[in-house]
Parts: C-alpha cells; structure tokens; sequence
C-alpha cells in the first residue's frame, strides 16, 4: 500500500499566497473587460436599457431598476460598446497611430543601440569606456526633466504634430536600455569572427552587417519588446507634443473619450481593452526573451 506524501505546511502556505497573487494581479484584467462590457446604469445603478440606450419599461409602465454592478459579469453583454468605440471614438485610426509609431521607434532604436554598442565594444578608440557612461546617464533622465527642453526643440524644428514628435524622443530615452541590453550580448560574441571577416575582405560596416548583426537576433527581439512596451502606452509625451487627430495614439485617444460632465464608461472600457490587448500579448508570448535579455544586460554591462 503506497503511503501518503505528508505536505508541509509551509508549502501549503507558500501555494496559498501565490494564489492570492496570482489573483491580485488578474483581478485588474477581469474587472476592465467585464467593465467594457457594461453601461452607466449597470456599473453605477440606474434604470434597465437597451441597446439603443431607450429605457424599457414593465407591463405596468414602471421603469425598471438596476443594481449597481461594478464586479461582476454583465447582465447584458453590451458588444455594441467595441464597436462605439472604434466607430464614435475613431480608436482603429488612433490604433493605426501607435502601430505606426511604435514600429518606427523600435526600427530607429535598434539600429542606433546596435551600431552605438558595435563602436564601444567591437572597436578600440580613446574615450569609449566613458562614452557607455554617458549613454547609461540617459537611464538615470526622468521623462518629466526632459519635457519643456524636448518640447522647445521640436517646436523650433517645426515637428509638432508629427509621428517624428514623437518617435523620436522615444527612441531616445529606449536607447539607453537598448545600449545595456544589447551589450550583454555582443560580448559574447567571438572576437575571432571579426578578424576572419577583415581577412575575407569586409571593412567595418561589412562585419558590422554581415556577422554582428545576424547573431544578435536574440537581443532584437528583446530591445524590441522593451521599446515596444514602453511607447506603446506613453501619454505624456503623446498628449503635449500631438494635438491634431491624425497623428493621436491610442493612450491620448481613451483619455479624450472622457466628458468634461458625463462620460459614457462603457466605450471607455472597451477602449482601454483594445489599447490593452496587444501589449498583453507581446508579454505573454515573449516575456521570457525580455527577461533574459535584462539578466545578460546586468551581468556584462
């Protein structure tokens, strides 16, 4: 007869706080979906309407009363505020801005964090030790220190409200961590590599394009996720430096569909689902690449 595994109570406690964990941080995540999929009666309390927003009346012609309900599932699962908010809220063109955006910024970062990490680690000259000082500075630069100064100098470049107002400040300040995680991988990477390409004939930008940048896909991926979250729910930056709505990005777009007096929450909801989604996504599925890319990072930078 087989016997029982006695289970400690210890590890009964631990897996009950990991649990209690695990349901803090989905909580978030189950109330904003549930809560796109409301009206302003059903999450504050109010009067039973349809989807035309028409109050329904009972046999008697009595308005029927609604129960607040801020956490749990809708009565009525109202889809129609996804597509509110994608047609009344212009949310697919404001997507469209941040895809557009975020593409761009990742596209600049890594080429400039790889070619700046390339000279301080690949090349001798006076000097590069302290040059990757300087860039590691930018880590250390508040966003909020470098608005008016960012701001100015766009203004006097005549590049408000552009996607250039925005993608580049944010390939500046990802580029610092693009430089600390890139260069924990291309230590790694055998000197010996460069000295054969020189003798087959490749200069600098040769070995740099044809045998640097092919074995740093793993570090791609990594910068890329890293700058992707960040300037995919930037506001700040967004909000001051873009006013026409061509150019708006969807952080700037769910905050404007808030009224001055009344707001409708349901689309509101669903516009932050939608701007939500993607970088859930993107973490999930890639979330061990951004981790590892910080632990090389730390280790050799």
């Amino acid at each position: 007869m087989m016997k029982m595994k006695k289970i400690k109570a210890s590890t009964i406690l631990v897996h009950a706080l990991l649990v209690v964990l695990v349901v803090i941080n989905l909580f978030p995540l189950y109330w904003m979906m549930t809560f796109s999929l409301k009206d302003n009666d059903e999450i504050f309390g109010g009067y039973l309407k349809d989807d035309a927003g028409a109050i329904i009346y009972d046999g008697e012609g009595q308005k029927i009363p609604v129960a607040r309900n801020m956490i749990g599932l809708p009565r009525n699962w109202r889809w129609s505020n996804y597509v509110r908010a994608i047609n009344t809220g212009n949310m697919g063109r404001y997507f469209l801005n941040s895809l557009v955006v975020s593409a761009l910024t990742i596209i600049l970062t890594l080429l400039a964090a790889f070619m700046a990490t390339y000279a301080m680690t690949r090349m001798v000259w006076k000097g590069r030790k302290m040059m990757n000082k300087f860039f590691m500075l930018g880590l250390t630069i508040p966003i909020h220190a470098a608005l008016v100064p960012v701001f100015l100098i766009l203004s006097r470049l005549k590049l408000l409200d552009t996607y250039t107002a925005l993608i580049i400040p944010y390939a500046a300040f990802s580029l610092s961590m693009g430089i600390l995680i890139s260069i924990g991988f291309m230590v790694d990477i055998p000197y010996d590599l460069d000295e054969a390409a020189f003798l087959d004939g490749c200069n600098e930008w040769g070995t740099f394009a044809r045998v640097i940048l092919p074995l740093m896909m793993p570090a791609t991926s990594t910068v890329g996720i890293y700058t992707f979250l960040q300037c995919w729910n930037e506001l700040l930056f967004a909000t001051i430096f873009v006013s026409k709505g061509e150019y708006v990005t969807l952080p700037v777009g769910v905050k404007q569909l808030v009224g001055q007096h009344t707001t409708d929450w349901g689309p509101v909801g669903a516009a932050l689902a939608i701007a939500t989604v993607p970088t859930m996504i993107v973490y999930v599925l890639l979330s061990r690449r951004i981790q590892a890319g910080f632990i090389a990072g730390a280790v050799k930078g």
